[in-house]
């Protein structure tokens, strides 16, 4: 005996747990997903089709320690003052202004020490200055082995 009446009601799907579900997962991606930002610089460089410079001038390397001591050439320098760089790059320079002053600053070096070697350069009467670099290949690792 059936008691119930002849319509029989349609099964229909609730989609508000769905939804519920949905958005609760995308809150977590949205929380978990980690946002970079590119701070860097996009420099196109100059090009230049020159042939190779057939005379090298002469160098001096200025190296700059990390505790701002300087040496010229490899040769510890006494005083960290720019009046004893001065004086020790126009020896180096020998009346000579085509010397290109080359700066090997250590990494940890302060600021102020390679301003200082430039300030000397200045005061040298030597304008071509350029810096040391090496490829990070090649760069000795500071982190824990």
């Amino acid at each position: 005996m059936n008691f119930r009446p002849g319509t029989r009601d349609e099964p229909e799907i609730n989609l508000i747990p769905f939804i519920d579900i949905l958005l609760v997962v995308l809150i977590f991606l949205m929380l978990t997903t980690t946002y970079s930002k590119f701070t860097q610089l996009q420099v196109n460089l100059p090009v230049a089709d020159a042939e190779a410079q057939r005379t090298t001038p002469k160098e001096v390397i200025v190296s700059v320690s990390s505790d701002g001591r300087y040496a010229l050439n490899q040769d510890v320098l006494d005083g960290v003052s720019v009046e004893v760089l001065t004086r020790a790059l126009q020896q180096a320079a020998q009346d000579t202004r085509d010397v290109v002053i080359i700066i090997s600053a250590d990494a940890a070096a302060t600021h102020q020490s390679v301003i200082n070697v430039m300030d000397a350069a200045r005061r040298a009467g030597l304008v071509q200055i350029t810096f040391a670099t090496q490829q990070s290949g090649t760069a000795p690792s500071r982190g824990k082995s």
